[in-house]
């Protein structure tokens, strides 16, 4: 076995990856939010929530890397440099990023193979969901919020998949920043003025309420307030930079795109 024999994985994206290539037994520590793998909960000790841990007891688990994500884990990184363990964080924001990643993970592994493998699969489905939406006449507008109080809308790689799904979002600009802060939607009636077909909320492991975000000032006449698409997708579904969003989240909005889709189909019959 080559490559790091004890990993913990600070957010759940990493555990997921090496459960799916088979290299789970190299994990001996995992975020306690993490929830994909199910069995990962049962199997591995949870040692970290996002923005901070347990740092005396992963340095107990005497692991010879430590995988995070994102600046926000920038504290949290530097308290176990600080304490001598071997860190790597991550910080990628689009599809192709996470690709890129995934592929580092397994290179560390040596799994490359694998995720090859994996990869091409991935992408496969990726082409035929573009290939089914581009048979819609034309595609929803779709706004997606990642929290809302305040309003966060889409991160890139979301903002990428709604693309990817045969959607519109009505927040490209914010979707190319990186930082939660720069996402932030300022006017709370910006998003009614876009008119989106879809709402799609997934509060970060909050429940999404659409009757709230239905009941908001000046959202009445929002066409997604108006025909019942308030939906949700979960966070562990969609905001993990890694398989569960390439896939499982992809696949979620698609099925909400097309179920739009097919009613405006019905719509259009005489």
């Amino acid at each position: 076995m080559t490559g790091p024999q004890r990993i913990v994985c600070l957010t759940e994206e990493t555990t997921e990856w090496l459960y799916l290539l088979g290299e789970q037994d190299r994990i001996v520590g995992i975020s306690g939010y993490t929830v994909r793998p199910r069995r990962a909960r049962a199997e591995k000790p949870r040692v970290s929530a996002f923005l901070d841990g347990k740092v005396d007891r992963i340095v107990e688990l005497r692991p010879d890397l430590v995988i995070g994500f994102s600046d926000m884990q920038a504290a949290l990184a530097d308290k176990l440099i600080r304490a001598g363990l071997n860190v790597w964080v991550s910080n990628q924001r689009s599809v192709a990023q996470i690709l890129d990643t995934m592929r580092m993970v397994a290179a560390l592994v040596g799994a490359q193979e694998r995720a090859e493998a994996w990869i091409a699969r991935c992408l496969v489905r990726h082409d035929a969901i573009r290939e089914a939406a581009a048979r819609w006449p034309r595609r929803p507008r779709v706004y997606f919020e990642e929290w809302d109080e305040p309003m966060i809308s889409a991160i890139q790689w979301v903002s990428e998949l709604i693309g990817i799904a045969g959607g519109e979002d009505v927040f490209p600009e914010l979707g190319r920043q990186s930082l939660g802060r720069d996402r932030i939607v300022a006017d709370p009636l910006e998003p009614a003025r876009r008119a989106p077909e879809l709402v799609i909320g997934s509060w970060c492991g909050k429940k999404f309420r659409p009757e709230r975000v239905a009941a908001r000032e000046g959202w009445a006449a929002v066409p997604a307030v108006v025909h019942g698409r308030l939906h949700e997708i979960k966070s562990c579904d969609i905001l993990q930079p890694g398989p569960a969003a390439l896939t499982d989240g992809l696949e979620q909005l698609h099925t909400l795109m097309a179920r739009w889709a097919a009613s405006q189909a019905e719509e259009s019959l005489p």
